[in-house]
């Protein structure tokens, strides 16, 4: 009986109850707490589609339809995902003031929360691209030299050769890139927002989108650097031509004028 007692009072008992009980612990809440979370975060994105669907109900159901399925007087916004969402709204574009050619730029009326919902909502309807993150866009890290080029090669034609922006056809124009949003720069290349061309990830890299922001931000921002000197406007040879002709040759002919009239002053003395 009494090595039996000495047993039962082993000091170790405690140790190996404390562990077990630990062990235990841990189990459960490795077996529960991540469906909590994944349960919390569903209900958040639930709460986000359905204040988005609310909000798209007051301000954008009267022209894309009241399932985003379209109208006559706008396209449908099934699959188009988050990413035009957070672009048209979020550079004031939506909702339009009135229906024209193309939709200017404004300020926004939406908060980015509010935007975020509303994103949330269309996303919903469809699968589409989704909002990049700041990783994505951020031109740190980026070669600008390389954006440089892939700049010129496919988005100079409307936009100049520094983001300026251009006329096109029929009323439309090409929009001046000047301080945009690199979020928003990224977004347009995934979307192809109005009369351009997408660029998904399959067609140009993430890296390259980021090497064209850096190289608008070193280009076309009020930080941007022009050693050369005057840059007319930096609108390419179009100003310059202009800027040769007028004055260049506006100079020259007042030369002229000026020889010649020495001479004959020259002659009748």
């Amino acid at each position: 009986m009494k090595k039996l007692s000495a047993r039962r009072r082993h000091p170790l008992a405690a140790v190996v109850v404390l562990l077990f009980a630990l062990a235990v612990t841990g189990g459960l809440y490795a077996a529960f707490a991540p469906a909590d979370t994944a349960k919390a975060d569903d209900s958040a994105q639930s709460l986000a589609i359905e204040e988005g669907k609310k909000l798209y109900s007051v301000g954008c159901a009267s022209c894309h339809g009241t399932g985003g399925q379209g109208t006559s007087d706008g396209p449908s916004l099934v699959g188009v995902g988050s990413a035009a969402v957070d672009f048209q709204v979020g550079t004031g574009r939506m909702p339009a003031q009135q229906p024209g050619a193309q939709v200017p730029r404004k300020r926004k009326i939406y908060s980015q929360g509010e935007i975020d919902q509303l994103a949330a909502y269309i996303a919903s309807l469809g699968a589409g691209p989704a909002v990049p993150t700041k990783d994505q866009y951020s031109p740190n890290g980026a070669d600008i030299a390389k954006g440089g080029e892939l700049f010129r090669t496919n988005c100079a034609q409307c936009h100049n050769a520094t983001g300026k922006g251009g006329a096109l056809s029929n009323g439309k124009f090409a929009p001046s890139l000047e301080d945009v949003d690199p979020k928003h720069i990224y977004e347009a290349m995934q979307t192809g927002p109005q009369n351009m061309p997408s660029f998904p990830d399959t067609t140009m890299s993430e890296k390259n989108k980021k090497d064209i922001i850096a190289y608008l931000d070193a280009v076309d921002t009020k930080k941007s650097e022009n050693p050369g000197g005057l840059e007319l406007g930096g609108l390419g040879p179009v100003s310059e031509g202009l800027f040769a002709w007028v004055f260049g040759l506006g100079a020259l002919v007042a030369v002229a004028i000026w020889v010649a009239a020495r001479t004959a002053k020259a002659k009748k003395s």
